[in-house]
């Protein structure tokens, strides 16, 4: 993947955090992965503003019922996770 360097200015408080935070991987690449996530987070509140247009908000029951279902799958997969052992899954 190609890259280019560029300059920014982050408080300097920050940017200790972040270097402390970074060690081993770099700061180029938490910095280039913070990014990459503020980048999702971004396009996924233009889709949450789209669906709100076209569909409508969602309900308090919607929210409830979609929490709920997030639950039972966090449940399911600590299940699964427990059940396994923590390698379960790899590659031989």
């Amino acid at each position: 993947m190609a890259t280019k360097k560029v300059t920014v200015t982050i408080p300097e408080d920050l940017l200790d955090e972040i270097r402390a935070d970074a060690a081993e991987r770099g700061l180029s690449a938490y910095v280039a992965e913070a990014l990459r996530s503020k980048r999702d987070r971004d396009r996924l509140l233009e889709l949450v503003d789209w669906l709100q247009e076209e569909h409508g908000p969602v309900t308090d029951d919607e929210r409830a019922a979609a929490f709920e279902e997030l639950e039972d799958l966090d449940a399911e997969h600590e299940r699964r996770r427990t059940t396994r052992g923590p390698n379960a899954g790899e590659a031989a």
